[in-house]
C-alpha cells in the first residue's frame, strides 16, 4: 500500500505520496489557511482526493501536527492556534473516510531519520526543528516515543539550562511562561538577538549570509546562538543519552552547527572523573524539508491506521 504523508505547517501544507520503497512520488504543497480551522481541514481533505488519483489505488495516512493530542483527542500546545482544543484526528477521519495516524511534526521528523535518515539504525533518535518555533521529537528503535501526556520530546518549553543571567534573556514565550528555549533559539529568537544586540532587522537568513562575508556583530550572534544550543543539547544528552541527535528546520542549513555544536557541548555533559570524547552524533536531516512529511508518510504506514 502506498502511504500519504501530510504535514501542517503555520504557512503551507504539504504532502507526499511514497510507494512502498519510500520513494517519494507525488509532493504538492498548498497554502495554509491562516487561523481557519475548518479551512484547514478542507485543504487537506483537497490533497487527500488529489492524492487518491496519483496513487489509483488504497492508501494509508499520517499527518504531523505543531502540537499533539490530549487523551480526550482535542488538540494542544499548537503554535497554529487555531487548531488548539479542536478533534483534528476525528473530524479529518470523518472528512476523509479513514483512519488517520497522526503526531507531532518534531516526531515526524525523529521517525523519518531513524527509518531511512541520518539516524538509520540508530536505537535512540532525538530531532529537532530549528525554524520559526523549536521543537523536538523522538524515536526509540524505529518507534515514536509520544509519552503518557503526548509531551516526550517538547525541549523547546523548557527553560535554557546553565543560562547567564547577563547573557541570556528571559522573553515571554506564548506558552505562557519566559526563557523557554525556543524563545532563544528559534529563527525569530536569533533574529530578536541579533537586534537587541547590535540594532537592525536581520532576519536568521541575513544575519547567517552576513557572518559568511565577515561582519563581526552577525557573527558573534551566530557564536551566541551556538553556545546556546549546545548547552540545551548537552541537557538532551544527559537526560535521553541518543545515540544520534538530527538538526531539522530552516537554521539546520546553517554548516557551521554540526561543527561548532559537538566541539562546546562538552563542556556540560556530565562526564564526572573521567574525560571521554561524547559519542553522541549530531547529523543535519538527511532529507531536508521533506524529512517531516516523509515521517508523516511512515507513520501512516506503520501505526496500522
Amino acid at each position: 500500500m502506498q502511504a500519504l504523508g501530510i504535514d501542517l505547517g503555520g504557512t503551507k501544507i504539504e504532502a507526499a505520496l511514497l510507494d512502498e520503497g519510500g520513494a517519494v512520488r507525488w509532493r504538492p504543497r498548498a497554502a495554509t489557511p491562516a487561523g481557519d480551522y475548518a479551512g484547514t481541514v478542507r485543504v487537506v481533505a483537497e490533497l487527500v482526493r488529489a492524492a487518491r488519483v496519483a496513487a489509483a489505488g488504497e492508501l494509508s495516512i499520517g499527518v504531523g501536527t505543531p502540537g499533539s493530542a490530549t487523551g480526550a483527542g482535542l488538540m494542544k500546545n499548537c503554535n497554529s492556534t487555531c487548531l488548539n482544543g479542536r478533534p483534528l484526528q476525528a473530524d479529518l477521519e470523518a472528512a476523509l473516510g479513514q483512519r488517520v495516524a497522526l503526531a507531532n511534526d518534531a516526531n515526524c521528523l525523529a521517525l523519518s531519520e531513524a527509518t531511512d535518515g541520518a539516524g538509520a539504525g540508530a536505537a535512540v533518535v532525538f530531532a529537532v526543528i530549528l525554524g520559526t518555533g523549536c521543537g523536538g521529537g523522538l524515536a526509540v528503535h524505529g518507534h515514536v516515543l509520544g509519552g503518557a501526556n503526548g509531551l516526550a520530546g517538547e525541549w523547546g518549553h523548557n527553560p535554557l539550562p546553565w543560562a547567564e543571567a547577563a547573557e541570556d534573556p528571559r522573553w515571554a514565550c506564548y506558552c505562557g511562561q519566559a526563557g523557554c528555549i525556543e524563545t532563544l533559539l528559534s529563527g525569530p529568537g536569533l533574529a530578536r538577538d541579533h537586534a537587541q544586540r547590535h540594532g537592525g532587522t536581520l532576519d536568521a537568513a541575513g544575519i547567517a549570509a552576513r557572518a559568511a562575508v565577515g561582519d563581526a556583530t552577525c557573527r558573534a550572534t551566530l557564536s551566541r546562538h551556538s553556545d546556546r544550543l549546545a548547552r540545551a543539547l548537552a541537557g538532551v544528552i544527559n537526560l535521553l543519552d541518543p545515540d544520534v541527535i538530527v538538526l531539522g528546520g530552516g537554521l539546520s542549513l546553517m554548516p557551521h552547527l554540526v561543527e561548532d555544536v559537538p566541539r562546546l557541548w562538552a563542556r556540560w555533559v556530565f562526564s564526572a572523573g573521567v574525560a571521554e570524547p561524547v559519542r553522541t552524533a549530531l547529523r543535519p536531516a538527511r532529507h531536508g524539508d521533506a524529512s517531516g512529511v516523509r515521517g508523516a508518510a511512515w507513520l501512516g504506514r506503520t501505526s496500522g491506521r
